[in-house]
């Protein structure tokens, strides 16, 4: 194997933590990765993987290593194809991530349009609620739904997601149809949170001046959007989601909206992607893409 070579297979290994699935990925022999990563290793100097029987992980060189031979790699497929006759062609692998609604909702049914007019583009979907190391796990670019926690990265603001508050039929027959705030002590709330253990805020409203958040009990904390749905579905308690999320649900009657008067601050959507000295053609051409497609959906922020 050429240098190249060698570091399109380090790269997929660190991506996909495993020699033999990295080597499945690429087509090849597990033992010529395996060889491949050494040499790399030997050529450099240093230790960039961790290997054990279960898992492989990167070092703190190999972290540092990997951005830099992604960008490596990005410059030299740029650099082959910038005398092709048919500049407009994409070509190469996209590691996106985004929430499962927004995947589920907007942007999957859409692929196939874009996949039409590049068919040479490989995308990998990562469709999660959790907040992914957009570095450290290969993402070119992520679509994050909430607050900004990470000033290292270049943000793309698209607008904002109005909230509802909403909850069944059923549960809406059984408890009674809440008019006030005072109202929401004989009610349950489901509560979500980042990551189990997490405390709820609870009940998030404006009072006229701030936002605020009412404590609340409710039978079940989740910490996936799908089963934050589900959940109100079933009756167990009042949701406050993404207006888009619900607006389906609503439509169909499944779902109905309560305190329409006392809303949560609208959610912030915004494209992330790391500081790159040149971005690869084919990911500012699926942000231009996917911002088309989601930027209607969405309130603007001014």
């Amino acid at each position: 194997m050429d240098r190249l070579d060698q570091l399109r297979s380090f790269l997929r290994v660190a991506e996909l933590g495993s020699f033999t699935r990295a080597a499945d990925s690429l087509g090849l022999p597990k033992a010529s990765v395996s060889l491949a990563v050494q040499r790399l290793e030997a050529e450099v100097g240093v230790q960039l993987l961790h290997r054990t029987t279960r898992r492989v992980t990167l070092s703190a060189d190999g972290t540092q290593y990997q951005q830099r031979a992604r960008d490596l790699l990005d410059d030299m497929e740029e650099l082959q194809g910038m005398f092709r006759r048919d500049t407009g062609q994409l070509t190469g692998r996209l590691r996106v991530d985004m929430s499962s609604g927004l995947a589920r909702q907007l942007v999957v049914p859409h692929l196939p349009a874009f996949l039409g007019e590049h068919p040479g583009l490989e995308i990998e979907l990562s469709g999660t609620d959790r907040r992914v190391d957009l570095v450290r796990e290969g993402f070119d670019c992520v679509l994050r739904v909430g607050p900004l926690d990470d000033n290292t990265l270049v943000a793309r603001p698209l607008g904002v997601m109005h909230i509802v508050n909403c909850a069944s039929p059923a549960y809406l027959a059984a408890r009674g149809m809440p008019q006030t705030l005072d109202d929401l002590a004989s009610h349950a709330l489901i509560h979500y949170v980042g990551t189990l253990g997490q405390r709820s805020p609870g009940f998030e409203y404006h009072d006229g001046q701030g936002y605020r958040s009412l404590p609340m009990g409710g039978p079940i904390t989740v910490n996936s959007g799908e089963a934050y749905s589900a959940a109100a579905l079933a009756g167990l308690g009042i949701i406050q989601v993404p207006r888009l999320g619900a607006r389906a649900a609503v439509a169909r009657g499944d779902l109905v909206e309560v305190l329409p008067q006392c809303v949560a601050e609208p959610m912030p959507v915004t494209l992330l992607y790391a500081q790159r000295r040149h971005l690869p053609r084919r990911v500012a051409a699926f942000m231009d893409w996917v911002a088309g497609v989601i930027q209607p959906e969405l309130a603007r922020t001014d």
